[in-house]
């Protein structure tokens, strides 16, 4: 179980957005990118997430886009 410390300072690794836990794994609060724990360690690696339904790339995530960039 992933204590409340820690997640409190967990973020998305693709948009920094702050997590939530959510049926056993940790949802990212803008993309919906979901990363699995395993052994009470959170698996945070961009190419292990589970994307949301119709997302095919990190790259699509909309957390993942450059604020600065977006119009």
């Amino acid at each position: 179980m992933i204590s409340t410390d820690l997640l409190e300072i967990l973020a998305c690794p693709i948009g920094k957005a702050p997590l939530k836990l959510e049926d056993g794994k940790l949802v990212c609060t803008s993309c919906g990118a979901k990363y699995r724990i395993e052994d009470d360690i959170p698996i945070m690696l961009i190419e292990e997430a589970e994307l949301p339904e119709g997302v095919s790339s990190p790259d699509e995530l909309k957390c993942s886009a450059d604020p600065l960039t977006e119009t």
